[in-house]
């Protein structure tokens, strides 16, 4: 019997919201940080109404946005960005893509001076600081390729690491941009293949890869709105890229494994490359795939919730050629965040989300002492990625703070959260209550006026 029940992400706090408003003089639970003046901001898939486009990844993408200044919250808006699939032109295909009907969901940056919405199937999107579309940024025709929504900014010099992956040749390609937005750097890395290359790393001297087996597969073309699934026989690798010789790179052979999203990169005192990352193993990110691909809900998306990821790390000898890989922890953890002033170098706090039986939290991870710090959410409440936002004149790594929205399971109300970095655990410092659910998302940043 064919079930009529609506797809897990259109329902409860994920279901979509119908249209675009703006709200002031938002009410503050707490004492919102006189310093926290910017804007936070947070992108995700929000089909139009009545739409369903057949996986949670591929709705259009919507900007959420909370105004703060001075120890208030002047204001909340949502604008979809307005792409060429929100126009109604169709995905032409590999062959001839047109890299502005895409769908922009997955993450927000500001680079530059320019505001992007990104997501790694085409162009970015530049927006105002009000959230209005300006048009697609292929950086004065330079850019040619997609790219992805996990750039890395180098926090020395500006310059932003990002890469373009395909199901067709050229697989893999890494691009470099200055810090005031010129395509300094194009070329082929070799060797890979036609994997769902999501998110990578970098370190101070290297770029990682990540090559593994949830491929594009020609047997789902029309069968999925995202024809990837996971393939047996693909071996799992991650490349290693000296920086300084763009498009040379050594393969080098993992266990099977997805991930999605890595939490950060560095080189330690004998050279080793230290990786860390949120780890599916073989069946988890299949039951997953599936879910998420409109599968049902009920008990088959019940059965999906073991797929999980967990935090692990990979040391690579570069030198060797050789990989070591250790689980951090055994609680399911995603959505992996840190001060990005450390991207590239070695970095003693992570952030995660972690979702379970008992409800979701934040979880502070200590590489140093190896301690995990949980804020527990309760069971009716979800929360997205807790970005860190460094206080002025701190010393200490963690002196800072984590603002994310959260969102009630039945999708009925949202908060901004503010928790105090240095004490996860503690209630937190302030919360905001936005006018409406927003519901749950991918990424986003917290954009200073400084």
């Amino acid at each position: 019997m064919t079930s009529t029940a609506a797809p897990a992400y259109l329902t409860g706090h994920l279901a979509p919201v119908p249209d675009e408003i703006s709200a002031v003089d938002l009410p503050v639970e707490g004492a919102l940080p006189p310093e926290l003046t910017g804007r936070y901001l947070r992108n995700g898939p929000n089909p139009l109404p009545g739409e369903d486009p057949g996986h949670w990844f591929a709705g259009h993408g919507m900007v959420h946005g909370v105004r703060l200044r001075e120890g208030r919250a002047e204001w909340y808006r949502n604008r979809w960005v307005r792409t060429g699939a929100l126009a109604g032109r169709p995905f032409v295909g590999p062959e001839g893509v047109d890299r502005t009907a895409v769908t922009a969901n997955t993450h927000i940056i500001e680079h530059g001076g320019a505001l992007l919405a990104l997501v790694e199937s085409g162009f970015p999107y530049e927006l105002t600081p009000e959230l209005d579309t300006v048009g697609p940024c292929d950086f004065g025709g330079r850019l040619t390729t997609a790219m992805t929504a996990h750039p890395k900014q180098d926090p020395r010099t500006g310059a932003l690491h990002f890469f373009a992956y395909s199901p067709m040749a050229p697989h893999l390609v890494y691009h470099r941009l200055s810090a005031t937005n010129e395509l300094e750097c194009s070329v082929e890395v070799p060797g890979a293949g036609p994997s769902m290359m999501h998110d990578f790393a970098v370190t101070d001297r290297h770029a990682l890869f990540l090559d593994l087996p949830l491929v594009f597969r020609m047997d789902l073309v029309g069968q999925r709105s995202l024809p990837f699934g996971w393939d047996a026989d693909y071996p799992a690798r991650i490349g290693v890229m000296p920086l300084d010789r763009p498009g040379e790179v050594s393969w080098i052979g993992i266990d099977p494994c997805y991930v999605f999203h890595v939490g950060g990169a560095h080189t330690d005192a004998d050279g080793r490359i230290v990786l860390d990352a949120c780890r599916y193993g073989a069946a988890g990110i299949d039951r997953l795939w599936g879910s998420i691909s409109g599968g049902p809900t009920g008990p088959a998306a019940e059965a999906a919730s073991t797929g999980r990821a967990t935090l692990h790390r990979w040391t690579i000898d570069p030198v060797a050629a050789t990989i070591t890989e250790t689980a951090l922890d055994d609680r399911p953890a995603e959505f992996p965040t840190s001060d990005d002033r450390r991207v590239g170098l070695s970095s003693r706090y992570l952030y995660t989300v972690s979702e379970r039986g008992d409800g979701a939290a934040v979880v502070k991870y200590d590489h140093a002492t190896g301690a995990a710090t949980a804020h527990e959410l309760g069971p009716d409440t979800v929360t997205g990625e807790a970005v860190f936002v460094p206080a002025a004149g701190g010393t200490a790594e963690d002196d800072g703070w984590l603002v994310g929205i959260t969102t009630r399971r039945d999708g009925s109300a949202s908060q901004l959260l503010v928790l105090d970095a240095t004490d996860v655990a503690a209630a937190p410092v302030a919360a905001v209550t936005l006018p409406r659910g927003v519901p749950a998302g991918f990424h986003g940043s917290w954009v200073p006026d400084a």
